[in-house]
């Protein structure tokens, strides 16, 4: 008998077994599908324009205003702009009133506003199947060829830097969709949880302008599902790296440490968009941090890229070992 793949993101080494059939023949992508490129680049001669499409399948709650955010951020980790969105909203059959269409649209349109980008398309259905409603966003944007930061771009000897803390996104989704399981944690804390979706905040687009404002950036990632620690994976097959991570600099946040105990979960799977896991120039490491604390957005150095034969391995007090690995995020477990 098969086993059916679990909650989450396929096997990275099914995936790359299927994008390697589909290898765009078009001379004009820059950028094409791959295990750790999280959006395509395409070039238009003397600009580029790059396209990310992600869906919103766990959270529920402000699900138009994530679905901005969170393809803007891919977007963004190319040194792009982000331009112009596109949102296919897929309502389930039995629970869908203008109430919910209206409160979707509104927040789509309140993220487009923050970010300056224009809602220019999509498709909106009544869906059989579903018990509650999904978004697939699509944004697109423009980066000059020499502005272009590339996810396979990082070297031995770069930096790693990481913003915020982690895991922004995961906290705020368990404190909003989850409140069975947190009994005994105080009501002023889970809304303080909640509150991560706008503070700090799942948008990494002003990380990144700042960042790449400062110094000299490699490689960008969003880590989203898998956490962490499955950025860390990505960034290193994506350029063919090996990374070696210090575990005390890791910023986890108490909140994060507190809910994740509470729920027995590892805080390094945990999906955590907020966060901009950066491979930057050693030389410049020290002015970018800086600009980022000017900003207001806190980041720490976790780690530096090496030799891909040194592996991805996280370094403690006790030694080092292999960086944990993440089939599914952990977040999954609580939605079963």
């Amino acid at each position: 008998m098969r086993i059916p793949y679990p909650l989450g993101k396929l096997p990275a080494e099914h995936l790359a077994r299927l994008l390697a059939r589909c290898a765009p023949s078009d001379e004009r992508v820059v950028l094409g599908p791959g295990v750790g490129r999280d959006a395509a680049v395409i070039s238009f001669g003397d600009h580029y324009l790059v396209a990310k499409t992600d869906p919103i399948t766990f959270a529920s709650d402000e699900i138009g205003w994530y679905a901005v955010h969170v393809n803007a951020n891919d977007v963004a980790c190319t040194g792009a702009m982000v331009r112009w969105f596109l949102a296919t909203l897929l309502l389930p059959e039995a629970h869908t009133g203008a109430a919910l269409v209206d409160a979707i649209f509104d927040q789509i349109a309140g993220a487009c506003a923050e970010l300056g980008v224009a809602l220019v398309g999509g498709h909106t259905e009544i869906t059989h199947g579903l018990d509650h409603p999904i978004v697939v966003g699509c944004m697109l944007g423009e980066v000059a060829p020499g502005r272009l930061v590339r996810p396979d771009g990082a070297r031995p000897g770069d930096a790693l830097l990481v913003t915020k803390g982690i895991a922004v996104e995961g906290t705020a989704i368990i404190a909003r969709e989850k409140n069975s399981g947190l009994a005994g944690l105080d009501g002023f804390f889970l809304e303080r949880c909640r509150e991560f979706l706008h503070d700090p905040g799942i948008s990494v687009v002003r990380d990144a302008a700042v960042a790449t404002a400062a110094g000299e950036v490699h490689a960008m990632h969003d880590p989203t599902e898998g956490g962490l620690a499955t950025g860390l994976w990505e960034l290193a097959e994506a350029a063919g790296v090996g990374l070696e991570v210090d575990e005390a600099a890791i910023p986890v946040l108490p909140e994060t440490q507190v809910l994740c105990a509470q729920l027995a979960l590892d805080p390094l799977g945990l999906i955590a968009s907020g966060a901009l896991l950066l491979a930057v120039a050693p030389e410049g490491a020290t002015a970018i941090l800086a600009a980022l604390e000017e900003a207001g957005i806190a980041a720490a150095r976790i780690g530096r890229v090496v030799e891909r034969e040194r592996g991805v391995l996280l370094r403690s007090a006790t030694g080092e070992r292999p960086l944990p690995c993440f089939e599914r995020d952990e977040i999954t477990r609580l939605f079963e």
